[in-house]
Order: structure tokens, then sequence, then C-alpha cells
């Protein structure tokens, strides 16, 4: 028989992204097909078993090579039992996954959230290999994080560490409300939802700005006029920048990470986004923790969750 082979799932509220890895972390083969949310959960667990399947006969692997299957899933869950507690993108609570596709496909399962599972494929073979000590953030909608001690998932008392988004960060007298219900998260200001927001903002109050023109803004509009020198779009990022550098200065004072690692759709953006977020770092960090650390960009873009979730089995 042949070495060993790792299969992850990705589980989105459209699409279904299953991926053969070897032992190393090398994305051998992948496979996509629709979740089939509106069916209910049977229907979807039924879907990742065939697709998984399906995955591993298109490959040249047999299915003996088959060590282990992982999913990353977003949503709310005893981890260790395997068990989605509540996911409102697919609409499920109380479902065991582990034990459901563990019965289907006679190989062991493990899950974990979404975000824990893209920085573990980050720091298996991506932007971290070779590190065992990383911090990943993901710039979207929201701020997703995942935290990588000794090349494993840290999850935490309850499966809450890594909630980087929810780190305060913004003082009272800024602060507005996010969607987790406080005040002043790091999610306010420096997601791509943020980012929107203070743009509109700005327009709403008559400032001049190139952004005003824009009939339905996105970040990219703000970080791209940010770029051009649109001195309002500059004050924005820069705040969204200035957030973040303070928020990594508080998890070196407590993680102490040799690497973090930013992904997400603003981080596209560049190294005129990074050079900013390098600078408030180095400019909110005690010395003696960021000496040695590096800031740098995801490498794996839409196949780190995947990959991630076959490294489940290896390293969690």
């Amino acid at each position: 028989m042949g070495k060993n082979v790792y299969v992850g799932v990705d589980l989105g509220g459209t699409t279904i992204k299953v991926g053969l890895c070897d032992e190393s972390g090398k994305l051998l083969h992948t496979y996509e097909g629709p979740t089939g949310t509106e069916h209910g959960s049977d229907v979807v667990l039924e879907n990742i078993a065939q697709y998984v399947r399906k995955l591993v006969v298109d490959s040249s692997h047999d299915w003996e090579q088959v060590a282990g299957i992982g999913a990353g899933i977003a949503g709310f869950m005893d981890i260790p039992e395997g068990f989605i507690k509540l996911s409102p993108n697919l609409g499920w609570r109380n479902v065991p996954v582990k034990k459901i596709l563990e019965e289907k496909l006679g190989k062991t399962v493990k899950i974990d959230n979404d975000a824990n599972v893209a920085a573990l494929g980050e720091a298996w073979s991506g932007a971290g290999a070779g590190i065992p000590n990383v911090v990943c953030y993901t710039l979207g909608t929201g701020v997703g994080g995942g935290i990588i001690i000794n090349g494993k998932i840290y999850q935490g008392f309850k499966g809450m560490a890594g909630e980087l988004g929810h780190i305060k960060v913004v003082p009272d007298v800024e602060a507005i409300r996010c969607g987790c219900g406080m005040y002043g998260c790091l999610e306010t200001v420096s997601s791509a939802t943020g980012i929107i927001r203070m743009g509109k903002e700005a327009v709403e109050r008559g400032e001049h700005t190139s952004l005003a023109l824009v009939e339905v803004l996105t970040a990219k509009d703000v970080l791209d006029a940010a770029k051009s020198g649109d001195e309002v779009s500059l004050r924005i990022v820069n705040r969204a920048a200035m957030y973040l550098g303070k928020s990594m200065a508080a998890v070196s004072v407590v993680l102490n990470p040799q690497r973090f690692i930013i992904g997400g759709g603003v981080s596209k953006a560049g190294e005129f986004l990074f050079d900013a977020i390098r600078k408030y770092y180095h400019e909110y960090t005690q010395e003696t923790a960021r000496e040695g650390v590096d800031i740098v960009p995801a490498t794996l873009g839409n196949d780190a969750g995947v990959v991630g979730a076959a490294g489940l089995n290896l390293h969690s």
C-alpha cells in the first residue's frame, strides 16, 4: 500500500470543496459540488460522503490510503465530540457531524471551525510552513483568526480561542457596536465591512473624497483610492491598520508568535496595507516581544480551508 493521504472538507453555505493532501500538506486533488443546504443536514452530509469518495476515486490513490478526514465548518461546536451546536450559515442546530460521517465513510473524522482550519492550512504548508508558532488573521466581511502553537490549533477552554476580531481595541469614545453585541471590537474597523462603513460615513459628512463618486462602495474602492492619494481613504486605511497593529501587540505579549499571517480579501491590497500594519505593530509592541517577529500575507488563498481540514488528523 502507498503512503497515507488525508481528505479535507471545506463546508460552505453554497459549495462543498474537498481536497486530498499528502503528509507534507501538498494539495494533490480537489473536487467541488453544491452543498444542498435547503434540503437539510442529512442531505448535506450525504453529499459530503459522496464527494469525498468521488475525490479519492478520481485521484491516483486507493481508499485504503486515506488515513483520516477533516472538515472545516462555520459555526459553534463541541470540537472533541464533533458536534455542531449552531451553524447559522447552514441552518443547523445540534448535528453530530463526526458520528454521521464516520458511519458513512468508515474513517476517522475530525471537525473544527473554518477560521481555525484556514490558519492550520497556512501553518502547515502555506506562509507559516516550518514555523511552529503562528497567528493568522483573516480580513473579510468580518475579522477571523486562528492560533497555532507548536504546530497545533489552540482552541482554548470552549473553542473560543482565536476570535481575534473581537479583541477590544477601539476606545469607548470612538467605539461602535459590533455584531457580537460588544463595543470597540477590531472587526468594526479593520474588516471589509468596517472599511466600507467608514467610507460611507465620510461621504455622508460631506468630506472631499473621490469615494463620493462611487455608486456602490466596496472595501477595494477605499483601498484603491488610498493608493491613489485620496486623503480621506488614506485616513480610513491607516485607522484599520493601526488597530490591527494594536491588536497584534496585545497578542504578542500573550503568545509571542514568530509570525503573523494575514489573509482574506482586504489583504489583497498588498504591501501598501502591510507596510502600514508593520509600522503600527512596531510602534505599539514592546521591543522584546516584537523581536524577530514578521507579518506576511497568506499564500494558499481559497485552498487554505481544505488543506487545513485535511491536516486536522495530523495537527490537532
